[in-house]
Formats: C-alpha cells, structure tokens, sequence
C-alpha cells in the first residue's frame, strides 16, 4: 500500500483534510463495500501519480460522525475538498482514468 494513502479517524479530520495546505481527496468507504476496495486500488496509485493532492480514507463503520457530517448515504463516496470547502464529490466507483480527470479538472 502506499505510503501516500493516508487512513484517518473522525479526531483527525479537520488537521488532515480542512486545515491541509493542499487539496485532499477523502474516500469514506468500509472493508466489507466490494467497489469500495477496487476504488481503493486506484487510489493508491493516483496518490503517486498526483502529489499535489492528499489522499485520506475514513472508514464509516468505525469513524461514523464526519461520513454523517458531510451526507454519506451511499459508498464508495470521494469527496475533494480545497482550502477547507467542498469542490467535489462523486458517489459510486468509476475507473482509474475516470478519477483521476474528475480530481484534475475539478483543480483546474
């Protein structure tokens, strides 16, 4: 796994993803959610081909309050946030292709 794919709980959200100084995709999702786990490859392989973007996963079984916070009905969930804000989500798993031009045009 890479080192770059970082697993946070519900206390470090707001030090990771809305006080970073970059761009943070979080992926709320839950070992048991098949798409989940595919997606969970591809991103680990985007997390080195677009350093300029954190990666953060949350699991929603375990880490329940920010998934609830920021309307996670359905997994996987990718939301990317900038400078604290929401600038994206996508619910549902898409190919790694796919990923990566929604994460670079939404930065863009």
């Amino acid at each position: 796994m890479s080192d770059k794919l970082i697993h946070i709980n519900d206390e470090q959200f707001e030090a990771e993803v809305i006080k970073s100084d970059k761009p943070v995709l979080v992926d709320f999702w839950a070992p048991w959610c098949g798409p989940c786990r595919m997606v969970g490859s591809y991103l680990e392989d985007l997390a080195e081909e677009l350093p300029n973007v954190k990666f953060v996963k949350v699991d929603i079984d375990e880490n329940s309050a920010n998934a609830a916070k920021y309307g996670v009905m359905s997994i996987p969930n990718l939301v990317l946030f900038k400078n604290g804000e929401i600038i994206n989500r996508q619910v549902g798993a898409l190919p790694k292709n796919e990923l990566k031009a929604l994460i670079e045009n939404s930065l863009n």
